[in-house]
């Protein structure tokens, strides 16, 4: 932050220890940007992002922290965080001099092939790559003081429903923090997505219960802790999701639960629960505004890969276990008894209509987003997770082992690590 410059004029106090003995009384005009300034972050973004179009590169219309460069089949990606940075690209000659070049404008620490990024571990795996967030999970669980806590097998139990008996927690700033951090944790474990999301609806107010309920989240991954999401390399760039509808499942207000999985290939890319705005009449209704969620989706995503030159002539294809709402997509007869449905959801019928996008009916037995919207056993919970490529963290990690001291220390001495 201190290497934006400021194009409003803003005036600070004397520091204490800097006080100008004739002039006590005086203010000093910023020329840049300090830490704590609101101005502050844009200030640096701004010189960045001048210096890095000076150099060739454009900015992403989809996602304003990455860059890309392209000079005929070379290409060069720079995806920004604050000041942490990754680069990538093919074009080894054209990073090295960018790297060259960045050093001499900012003072900058190469560190070499990307191995921890924001808490992510990177982790070769054969010719693939698991991403992993063990040591921050670590964290979290002596945080929460529940580092010696006994595994459970599924993060949040079947028949959990509140209880409006249930006394308020008397520390609820505890709660927000952990589940604050368990937001976090779903970037690399989709599998604890609807318990967080769960979690999340009672941070006004959460309960001694809501608290339990998080406790369990973190006895899971405390079983769980060397799990990851595992990254194909080779894989096709065709879009496929799986979008479904828990119908009136809150008791408090009757909304529906929607959730999605987009795969790339092989690859989960992205993933969402969460709890729909307005109360649907019928499962169908329900259904069909899923999918309409996940086709806004999977547009933003067509958008992204199209900049990262990963474009397929193939249209995606969205995978519904609701057979109403799968002819409700391609058949407005059904336009009688769906007429109150909010017009914005309809565009889903265009892109049907246009061939930009096909949605199949596929059974319940099938379909992966079920773990998005409601909790299941044991068995159907482990089975989901492994479509969702979680996988066990391997013991051979760079070349290493990590000894049975470390596996001991991170999922406790008792208990054995099994991957599904």
């Amino acid at each position: 932050f201190l290497h934006g410059h400021l194009e409003e004029t803003v005036f600070m106090e004397q520091p204490p220890g800097f006080i100008h003995p004739q002039f006590p009384s005086h203010v000093c005009q910023l020329k840049k940007s300090l830490y704590g300034l609101r101005q502050a972050p844009r200030a640096w973004f701004h010189r960045l992002s001048n210096w890095l179009q000076a150099q060739g590169f454009s900015g992403s219309k989809t996602d304003s922290s990455l860059f890309h460069k392209y000079n005929d089949e070379n290409m060069i990606f720079f995806l920004i965080y604050v000041d942490d940075i990754l680069i990538t690209g093919n074009d080894h000659k054209g990073i090295t001099t960018l790297l060259s070049l960045l050093n001499q404008e900012f003072p900058t620490r190469d560190l070499g092939i990307a191995r921890f990024f924001l808490g992510i571990e990177l982790i070769p795996h054969e010719d693939d790559y698991l991403l992993s967030q063990s040591k921050y999970i670590t964290g979290l669980l002596q945080r929460a003081k529940m580092d010696g806590a006994r595994p459970v097998s599924t993060p949040i139990a079947i028949n959990n429903s509140p209880s409006s008996s249930s006394p308020a927690l008397s520390d609820p700033q505890i709660y927000r923090s952990i589940v604050g951090a368990l937001q976090y944790v779903t970037i690399t474990r989709p599998d604890i997505t609807f318990a967080v999301n769960r979690a999340c609806q009672f941070m006004h107010a959460p309960t001694e219960q809501n608290w339990d309920n998080v406790k369990r989240i973190l006895r899971y991954l405390k079983g769980t802790i060397l799990h990851g999401l595992l990254l194909y390399r080779q894989s096709s760039r065709d879009l496929h999701a799986y979008s479904d509808a828990d119908w009136a499942s809150s008791p408090e207000d009757r909304r529906s639960t929607s959730g999605y999985a987009i795969f790339l290939g092989r690859n989960l890319i992205s993933w969402n629960s969460k709890k729909q705005p307005t109360v649907s009449r019928s499962s169908t209704e329900a259904e069909y505004k899923a999918i309409a969620n996940t086709t806004s989706e999977i547009i933003w995503l067509q958008s992204l890969l199209s900049e990262l030159h990963l474009a397929s002539n193939i249209a995606p294809k969205i995978w519904c276990d609701n057979i109403g709402a799968t002819y409700l997509t391609a058949n407005p007869i059904f336009h009688a008894r769906t007429k109150h449905v909010e017009i914005d959801f309809h565009f889903v019928r265009e892109r049907v209509a246009t061939q930009q996008l096909s949605v199949s009916y596929i059974s319940a037995e099938d379909q992966i987003a079920d773990i998005f919207t409601k909790p299941l056993s044991r068995q159907r919970f482990n089975k989901l997770a492994s479509k969702l490529n979680v996988r066990d963290l391997p013991l051979s990690l760079s070349g290493g082992k990590r000894d049975k001291t470390e596996l001991s220390k991170l999922t406790g001495s008792n208990y054995q690590i099994k991957s599904y």
